[in-house]
């Protein structure tokens, strides 16, 4: 592991995530400012801040758990942006990248739980 949860590159896409979904969200109806906005900016932030959290914790078990949060938040944004195109919120341009990235953290997310999954014990047999 590095000296940091920065030097992750699934840390550092989420955090691009967060600032696309900013921007993305700014051009949203004043309407959605307490709905749609809302809840995308806070599952956008939501992503890179279980990433760092659970980073800081004890245990590669407790890792995991919050790397799954942070997975679910990314399922979460996902479908949001689904909502957003649907109801015809954003360039498509715009939803498509941030669709992508979201795509992209989500895997990466994937591979980092997989990577360091909590290993089961097994008693041998006699």
């Amino acid at each position: 592991m590095g000296q940091s949860f920065k030097d992750l590159i699934v840390w550092q896409k989420a955090a691009d995530l967060t600032v696309e979904i900013y921007a993305l969200t700014a051009h949203f109806p004043d309407a959605e400012r307490f709905g749609l906005t809302n809840q995308m900016r806070r599952a956008a932030v939501s992503i890179v801040s279980n990433i760092a959290e659970g980073y800081g914790r004890s245990t590669s078990g407790e890792y995991h758990l919050f790397l799954g949060h942070a997975r679910g938040s990314c399922c979460e944004l996902e479908t949001q942006i689904f909502v957003a195109r649907r109801l015809g919120l954003g360039s498509p341009s715009s939803l498509d990248a941030t669709e992508g990235l979201c795509k992209d953290v989500s895997r990466l997310l994937g591979a980092l739980m997989k990577s360091i999954r909590p290993k089961k014990f097994s008693v041998p047999s006699p």
